[in-house]
Parts: structure tokens; sequence; C-alpha cells
């Protein structure tokens, strides 16, 4: 077939690479090509198009709408739908407003620790098509995967689902709550009574998910459980328990799976320890690019907190902020596209300061705080109006913290 690739970020190229090794003609195209991108694309030998050009098959990345205008009339499908045509072994998939990362990660360690042949990527890592390669029947491919993902599968079948928790996000590209859940939904529609599904029973969208295909159902948090971890805050609880519960249907037994949990260091830019200086803690959680997600770590964290918040607005409402952060925030510090927006929302009810950059706030935060306070980044925010990505932004704030000399 003749296929247009659209988006060339890691997916995109990955796509090319995936339909080339299938004896495909392949064309991409981009709205903003980087040089790194027409560079892969030349090595590849894969044409470039500034415009969508005819083809048999159009496959678009996660970060392009599926309701471009370009795309209408067009037999569409996702990167994720390709790669499930070629790729070997089961599939444990990982959805959720907040926590997938980690999950994902974890899962990948217990299952190693167990003995469970595995690969892992997705949404974290290495792009679904590029994992068909390393793929192999009786091999576990755990994949994070994202709304962006999953709402242009078709035929997509994990063996096992899981379903974290839905929280409102991205409405800037899903425009409604219900059809945000209906993305993460398609995780499960195409489920036999072989599968199964992993679901929060305390979060009612995924109690919703039960109607959905005929995967059998599995419940975690249900109860109220304690694990001994590394991981900080009760939502990493219930990211653990979530995982149990998934590598349990894959085979992992109970003392490996407890042994793997006490090990997991967690996953960089998720609640990170950074450093401490003169009595002042530094946690990078830019991976927090939801409100629901920064209300976690503010939970997960005691005492006087100073707080980075903004970025690329989603959508979002910040006001859930308020109540958590009243009497704890010793200063808001507010940065990027969507400081004007989070301010509105504030009011005057906490300590604002309009800081613009994350330099100026990481600077201005650490002048101000005082031994035993905390200083947090979690912006509620995408990052890509001042940084390439979520770990772009992570990996400054840690540059910027570990430069930084005692006062």
């Amino acid at each position: 077939m003749k296929v247009l690739v659209v988006g060339l970020g890691k997916s995109g190229l990955a796509a090319c690479e995936l339909l080339l090794s299938r004896g495909d003609t392949v064309v991409a195209t981009d709205s903003k090509p980087t040089p790194e991108s027409l560079a892969a694309l030349d090595r590849m030998g894969v044409p470039f198009s500034p415009e969508f050009v005819a083809s048999d098959l159009t496959v678009i990345s996660p970060g392009v709408p599926a309701d471009l205008p370009q795309l209408a009339g067009r037999e569409v499908i996702g990167e994720l739908e390709l790669a499930f045509t070629y790729l070997a072994g089961p599939i444990l998939g990982i959805t959720g407003s907040n926590g997938k990362t980690t999950t994902t990660a974890l899962c990948g360690h217990i299952l190693q620790h167990a003995g469970i042949a595995c690969q892992v990527g997705g949404n974290i890592g290495v792009a679904p098509a590029a994992m068909a390669a390393t793929s192999k029947p009786g091999q576990w491919n755990v994949l994070e995967l994202s709304s962006f993902q999953l709402e242009t599968t078709r035929t997509f079948r994990p063996q096992i689902g899981v379903c974290l928790n839905v929280t409102p996000n991205h409405l800037d590209r899903h425009y409604t709550l219900e059809n945000y859940a209906a993305a993460k939904g398609r995780m499960f529609t195409q489920q036999t009574d072989q599968d199964a599904k992993v679901l929060n029973f305390a979060d009612p969208i995924c109690r919703g998910y039960e109607l959905l295909g005929h995967g059998a159902i599995h419940w975690f948090n249900q109860t109220s459980r304690h694990y001994e971890a590394q991981l900080p805050g009760e939502h990493n609880q219930q990211n653990i328990d979530a995982a149990i519960t998934a590598c349990r249907i894959a085979g992992a037994d109970e003392q490996a799976m407890l042994e793997a949990v006490q090990t997991f260091p967690g996953v960089e830019h998720r609640l990170e320890f950074v450093r401490e200086i003169q009595g002042i803690r530094f946690y990078n959680d830019s991976k927090a690019t939801s409100v629901d997600a920064t209300l976690k770590a503010i939970a997960a964290l005691d005492g006087p907190l100073w707080i980075i918040l903004g970025g690329k607005d989603k959508g979002s409402d910040y006001r859930p902020l308020i109540a958590p952060l009243a009497g704890r925030a010793q200063g808001v510090m507010l940065i990027g596209a969507a400081a004007d927006k989070i301010k509105a929302h504030l009011g005057d009810a906490l300590p604002l300061h309009q800081s613009q950059t994350l330099d100026a706030a990481t600077r201005a935060a650490f002048q101000a705080a005082q031994p035993g306070d905390t200083i947090l980044l979690a912006p509620a925010c995408a990052s890509f109006d001042q940084f390439n990505s979520f770990e772009h932004r992570g990996e400054v704030f840690k540059q910027l913290v570990h430069e930084m000399e005692a006062r």
C-alpha cells in the first residue's frame, strides 16, 4: 500500500520504519517538522511532503487530532492500531488520567523480577510500532496507553487491560469528559471472555467500563491496603494495587510481586525527590500535567509547601487546588501561558506570585523558603509553551536545583 504518516515524533518515525519493513510505500508529513525528524526520514529514504498526499491508508501519531479537517474522507488509523497488527505476544495495557507511567514501569519491574519475559513501552519510552521488531510469542508487551493513542483503535485488544482512574483531562483535545472517557474505554471494547480488565472500584467512570467488551472483571482499590514501598502517597498505594492485580493475572507469584514492590525506585519526573538544601526539600513532579495529578502530589507531601504551577492549559479548572493548598501553601509560583487563567481561578485565596519562568519561580521560592519547607514542581499543565516535553521541563528544574548553592 501507499501509506501517509502524519506526525513525525517518535511514534510517527516508528510507524514509518515498521511500514517500510513490511514493504509499503511511505510518505510522511508534519506541520512543524524538526531538523532531527527530517534527517531520520532521509536516513530511511522516506520522502517528506508539506501537504497531505493521496494514499491508501493514513497513519496518524497520537499528537495529531483525529478530527483534523485534512483527514476527512481518508482511511485513518493510529500508530497503536498499526503496531497491534504486528506485535507478537500478549499485551498488558495500562491507561488512566494519572499514574499510568508509574504503574506501567512497576508492572514491567514486577514481571521481570518474577521471571516473566516482557518489554515495556507505549506512551512511556519506546513507541508501540518500534516494539514490533523485538516482540515474541510468550513475551508480554506492557504498554502505557493515552487517550490519544486509544481513540483511533479499531481492533486493538489487550489480554489484560487496566484503567486506573478517569478525571477531567485533555479537554482542549476531546472537548468533553464523556469523549475523553469514551477514548479510554476503547481499551476494553474488543476484549473476549479469554481476556481480563482490571478496574478501579472506587472510580465511577472505571466502574462503567464493566459493561464494555467481554473481559473478565478484576477490581482493585476495593479496600484500603498498604504495601511497603519507596513510593510516597495514597495514590501510589492504589497504583501498586492495580499493578499487583494485573501481574497476578499474568502469572507472577505473590512473594515475587511483594519483593518487587519493595525494590521499585519509582520513575523520573513523577514525585521525584531531587535534593535537600539547608533543610528545604525539592520534588520534581513535572509529569503532573493535570489538576488531579497535582492534587495527588500535594496530598503525598507533608508540611509547608511552595508549589510551581503553570504551562500550557488543557482546558482545566484549577479551583479544586484552593482547598488542599489553603493553610499549607507558603507561595504559589505561576509560570507559562496558563498563569493568568490560574490566577483568575485561584483569586485571593492563596499567596500567588507571577514568576513567568521556571528559573525565576524556583529561585524565588528557594530564597523565601524556610527549613522544613518543600518546593514542589507539579504544574497541572502541559509543558509545550516553554519546553519540548514534560521530561525537558523536569530536567531543567533538576538542573536548576542541583546548581543552587546554600544561601
